[in-house]
């Protein structure tokens, strides 16, 4: 397996030096920092819960769309999932419909906005 690792590492190295500056030209990967929410233009279902409260305007579309979901008792144990991973998980409790609005008034915020 060692083997296998290294050689991976020496192919990646390789293609690496021949693709030369179009690596160091790929933007860095945002990542969710403590408190703040990852510098993102959009919310999707496939956003955290916990993002998309994160942003007022999020937390207004599900307040809105999913009522009772950010108040949910059990809010802490599923903020880390996305819509579409929590919709099988909650019996029915969140309809096609609610995730079908969900989804258009998440995609017409502008997040590029200050808020």
């Amino acid at each position: 397996m060692r083997t296998s690792i290294c050689g991976a590492v020496a192919m990646m190295a390789t293609i690496a030096a021949f693709s030369g500056s179009a690596l160091a030209q790929q933007p860095a990967p945002t990542t969710p920092v403590a408190g703040q929410m990852a510098t993102k233009a959009f919310l999707t279902l496939d956003t955290p819960i916990a993002v998309i409260v994160a942003d007022p305007a999020g937390k207004a579309v599900l307040d809105k769309d999913v009522p009772g979901l950010t108040d949910h008792p059990l809010y802490d144990s599923f903020k880390t999932l996305s819509l579409k991973e929590l919709q099988p998980k909650m019996g029915g409790g969140i309809g096609d419909d609610a995730m079908a609005a969900t989804a258009r008034d998440l995609a017409a915020l502008d997040l590029t906005k200050k808020r």
